[in-house]
């Protein structure tokens, strides 16, 4: 039940910061998961690493562009390719609203022990792997009716 409940409160929390920042709330996953790569995605990239279909993540990143969140540009690699990289100085806004929220934040994390941090993190990790496994599985499935 709390698993639930906590699911449930991170979902509606990402709700009201998207409604906040007046984006959709898989764009302001999508930004969060830009900023921690190394580098520009491609649109392939972005459907693999959010679970969309290349036209939904196409249209995703068409919302970001157009809200001047993203860039996109040719890759010099392969021409055929296009690369999309956060606009730092748009996301700087995002960051903003979670610097401030973050604190809050950190707090929570500070009254646990290096320990615990260590089992939450692993936590995190195997239910992020796992996530992405179900995920594959519910798209693999037809539909119910």
């Amino acid at each position: 039940m709390e698993s639930r409940r906590y699911m449930a409160a991170y979902v509606l929390f990402n709700q009201a910061l998207a409604d906040h920042l007046g984006l959709h709330p898989t764009d302001v996953q999508c930004l969060s998961l830009l900023t921690a790569q190394p580098g520009p995605l491609t649109v392939r990239q972005i459907a693999d690493m959010t679970g969309l279909t290349t036209g939904s993540a196409t249209r995703l990143v068409d919302r970001l562009e157009r809200q001047e969140y993203v860039i996109r540009t040719p890759d010099r690699q392969d021409r055929r390719r296009v690369l999309v990289a956060p606009v730092p100085e748009r996301v700087a806004r995002v960051t903003a609203v979670w610097d401030d929220l973050g604190r809050a934040w950190q707090t929570l994390l500070d009254g646990h022990t290096e320990d615990e941090l260590e089992v939450i993190t692993r936590h995190m990790r195997q239910a992020h792997d796992l996530s992405h496994t179900q995920m594959r599985h519910l798209r693999a499935k037809p539909k119910p009716d």
